[in-house]
């Protein structure tokens, strides 16, 4: 049974910075593609980033782009999201899920996490 949970969210001023984990078990870790989605209060689910097996490529958002790091640990199995200079735009509910294959483009997702809560507000 996979699981994926996901941790470090929490309030932060606009401007600020935050870094998101997530540990996934039940899978072996480096044969998957991993990212993040999020959604805020009445919105639609965004993508948000996209990292493959190996860590060596990404892709963002274009909210994301320029402002958020995905990265991966293959040795400790923890899927990170670094996100900077955030914007009370941000505000949302963080999911970690991971993908049915090794690459992200065209591989659809296979398991969700729970969701932490991030909230930019003064």
């Amino acid at each position: 049974q996979v699981q994926v949970v996901e941790s470090g969210g929490g309030l932060v001023q606009p401007g600020g910075s935050l870094r998101l984990s997530c540990t996934v078990s039940g899978l072996t870790f480096d044969n998957y593609a991993l990212g993040w989605f999020r959604q805020a209060p009445e919105k639609e689910r965004e993508r948000v980033s996209c990292v493959n097996w190996s860590g060596s490529s990404t892709d963002y958002s274009v909210s994301a782009k320029g402002r958020f790091t995905v990265s991966r640990d293959n040795t400790k199995k923890i899927l990170y999201l670094q996100m900077n200079s955030l914007k009370s735009e941000d505000t949302a509910i963080y999911y970690c899920v991971t993908y049915k294959y090794r690459y992200c483009e065209g591989s659809p997702v296979r398991d969700w996490g729970q969701g932490t809560q991030v909230t930019v507000s003064s």
